[in-house]
């Protein structure tokens, strides 16, 4: 009897062994925001030493990560970054943010309700004290003012080029075709990354802007150390960091979708949805 039953348990412990952890299809989103702290970020504020947090400009408060200016007498220029600690090259990045308030004394006219996703940027540790903005790419938010059209989701390219078509753009910044959102109301704001391939942007699910080929080039970005900036670079992975631009702004989730990972439909950890395999992510 012992021989018939392990017999029939064997094939079954082999069979379980062999399926994936979860369902291959089932999306699984990094909360790079935890809702409680910023302990996984690093803060580099112009001006200042990595992770001196001047002004607590960035804090966790009734569950949102803020970015504020109460401390401030005077913006001066102090352009800041909350950096997330690890770098990702095939990813989707989510944010669901909305702007507050008024406009920090001294601010500049451009950054009324004005913020940014940087991506594929350099880390916080390699920037200057006195660097104004990464090299990075930036997704830039914007919210309305209450009369004129002003789109979201736009690209601006501190340190970097892009291509638009088969043009290398070299202008500064360009509108995304979004709608504008005007008031205190919650956006969702969506960057699907390819490596150093193919961007794009989204919002409230609808495709507003896309772009190939990032890479090191160019100015608007000043007080870099001259080793991070080696212009024609590709930009194939990088940092994220969300910003601070002088106006209030408020976010309630920061997500990310890794699409680089395991691609062996064998492994437990496969996911039908990655882009970019990772065979040594690979878990039998």
């Amino acid at each position: 009897m012992k021989t018939i039953v392990y017999s029939l348990i064997t094939p079954l412990l082999l069979l379980f062994a062999c399926q994936p952890e979860t369902n291959p299809s089932e999306k699984k989103w990094q909360q790079l925001f935890n809702g409680k702290d910023i302990s996984n970020w690093d803060v580099k504020i112009r001006g200042y030493e990595l992770n001196q947090n001047f002004g607590n400009t960035f804090r966790v408060e009734d569950s949102l990560m803020k970015v504020g200016y109460d401390n401030y007498d005077q913006f001066n220029e102090a352009f800041g970054h909350i950096f997330y600690k690890e770098p990702f090259s095939y990813y989707i990045l989510a944010v669901e943010y909305r702007f507050v308030g008024e406009q920090c004394p001294g601010g500049p006219g451009w950054a009324l309700r004005n913020s940014g996703m940087m991506i594929h940027s350099q880390s916080a540790e390699s920037m200057g004290v006195d660097q104004d903005f990464p090299i990075s790419i930036e997704a830039q938010l914007l919210g309305g003012n209450g009369t004129d059209p002003r789109p979201t989701n736009n690209l601006c390219t501190p340190g970097t080029h892009v291509f638009m078509g088969d043009s290398l753009f070299t202008n500064h910044c360009i509108n995304s075709s979004s709608e504008t959102y005007h008031l205190d109301q919650w956006v969702r704001a969506e960057v699907i990354v390819y490596g150093d391939s193919l961007i794009k942007h989204i919002v409230e699910g609808d495709t507003v802007l896309e772009y190939t080929k990032p890479q090191v080039g160019g100015g608007t970005v000043s007080g870099f150390n001259e080793e991070a900036k080696v212009d024609g670079t590709p930009l194939i992975e990088g940092y994220i960091s969300l910003q601070s631009e002088s106006h209030p702004i408020e976010f309630r989730k920061v997500e990310l979708l890794n699409l680089k990972g395991c691609m062996d439909p064998k492994a437990k950890n496969y996911k039908d949805y990655y882009v970019k395999g990772d065979k040594g992510d690979c878990v039998y």
